[in-house]
């Protein structure tokens, strides 16, 4: 269940200290199948913009700098597949082990971490004022809140593995467009 990274520590830091190698995992692990590097670098210009379409220059920059610097360099480590002459791109199985050094954000725009904190500090708070007869909550026998708040982090938490381990998430984004 717990595996150690196929990198040293020290390359996984190197790999993770540009924001746009961070940015191109994070782009990849949602897409299943492999990417024209043209939508990669318009979708990382458009995060580092805040703007979609991103400006000519910057899709032009991030264009240049994933061919020529750091696809290859990814490419080399094992973490992506690249091939320059088609100009495609997928993350290899090896790259979803580095989600353990990087905060991935939910689709509500907050990290996990910031999740898991609410979900807790919510479930505290209603399960203690259920037990200190707060008016509101003292009808509430302290057990329901409880085993629900622990039911939705297990039910995240199995999400979050499920989604991390099998792409789940571009399965979902898929069957979401074809439906609607």
């Amino acid at each position: 269940m717990f595996q150690r990274s196929v990198l040293p520590e020290v390359e996984v830091y190197h790999v993770l200290s540009s924001a746009r190698r961070r940015e191109t995992l994070a782009e990849l692990w949602g897409q299943p199948e492999p990417v024209s590097l043209r939508e990669l670098s318009e979708a990382i210009a458009a995060t580092e913009s805040g703007s979609h379409p991103a400006p000519r220059a910057l899709r032009e920059s991030v264009y240049n700098a994933l061919h020529q610097t750091h696809l290859p360099k990814m490419d080399d480590l094992g973490l992506v597949a690249y091939d320059p002459d088609r100009k495609t791109v997928s993350a290899c199985a090896e790259a979803r082990q580095l989600g353990r050094y990087m905060d991935v954000t939910t689709r509500l725009g907050v990290t996990w971490g910031e999740y898991y904190r609410a979900l807790g500090v919510a479930g505290l708070f209603i399960t203690v004022a259920s037990l200190a007869a707060v008016p509101g909550f003292a009808a509430v026998d302290p057990l329901i809140p409880a085993t629900g708040f622990l039911g939705a982090f297990a039910a995240s938490t199995v999400y979050q593995l499920l989604a991390e381990r099998l792409g789940v998430r571009g399965r979902i984004k898929r069957l979401c467009a074809r439906l609607f």
